[in-house]
């Protein structure tokens, strides 16, 4: 009798163990483990890989495919913004996509100046010699001396690259602005003055005017005085305009005219 209740004393303690054991397993299974540092490490490293190699912004779907399962791509992706929150190039977010770009601060750097030649069409070429030998010109001049209309842009192309410029207002009715050439014009085809342009005799002996021209053809010889609609912009104060509202209004009038168009 002493034997049977010396065994079940005995017994009794595995049984807790067991019971014990069984409870911790159970709450074991309730709790879900967070990653280890080094898994977080490697996943880190996978996703600066991607994002750094990828030929666009990535979405969190196209991030997550590429990594182990379970990986938590909203912590990598914040992990990897703090990392590169100083640094030359910040992970940001455009279009809910995730890319490396330039840090704002930093942009100057990838600034690049680069000369861009443009070659000019012939009526602008035609525009241009008109004006700087017939100037001040209005183009209502510009278009009866060369025959023809002349198109809403080719006057704006040759503002454009600074090489004509607003002289004035023409006193006649409408008053309308007169052209003529720049500075800039004069230094880039290496003139002291307008007065230096080639002449009747010139132009021939290069081949630039035909041999048939009429008889009363004559080849102006430009001035840098001017005459009446040059510098009429800011003489008086009280009757006359600024040059820069009169350059306002001819672009006005141009973008007028393309929308009637």
């Amino acid at each position: 009798m002493m034997d049977e209740q010396v065994s079940e004393i005995a017994e009794e303690p595995e049984d807790e163990v067991a019971e014990a054991e069984s409870a911790e397993e159970a709450s074991t299974d309730n709790v879900t483990p967070f990653p280890s540092t080094e898994n977080h490490a490697a996943q880190l490293r996978m996703t600066e890989a991607l994002l750094f190699a990828a030929a666009e912004p990535l979405d969190i779907d196209s991030i997550a495919a590429r990594l182990p399962d379970g990986a938590d791509v909203g912590a990598l992706i914040e992990d990897l913004q703090k990392l590169y929150e100083m640094r030359g190039v910040n992970l940001v977010r455009l279009a809910d996509k995730w890319m490396f770009r330039t840090a704002e601060d930093l942009a100057f750097l990838m600034e690049r100046e680069a000369i861009k030649q443009r070659r000019l069409s012939r009526a602008a070429m035609e525009t241009l010699a008109i004006i700087s030998y017939h100037q001040p010109v209005t183009r209502a001049e510009i278009e009866e001396i060369r025959g023809v209309s002349v198109s809403k842009g080719t006057i704006d192309v040759l503002m454009e690259t600074s090489w004509v410029r607003l002289r004035g207002r023409r006193r006649t009715p409408g008053r309308p602005v007169t052209y003529g050439t720049t500075e800039e014009f004069l230094v880039h085809f290496g003139l002291e003055s307008v007065g230096d342009l080639p002449g009747h005799d010139e132009l021939r002996a290069a081949g630039l005017l035909e041999a048939n021209l009429p008889a009363d053809f004559v080849v102006p010889v430009p001035s840098a005085d001017g005459g009446d609609g040059d510098g009429d912009f800011s003489d008086d104060e009280e009757t006359s305009e600024e040059y820069g509202q009169a350059q306002d209004v001819h672009l006005e009038e141009a973008t007028e005219e393309d929308t009637e168009a």
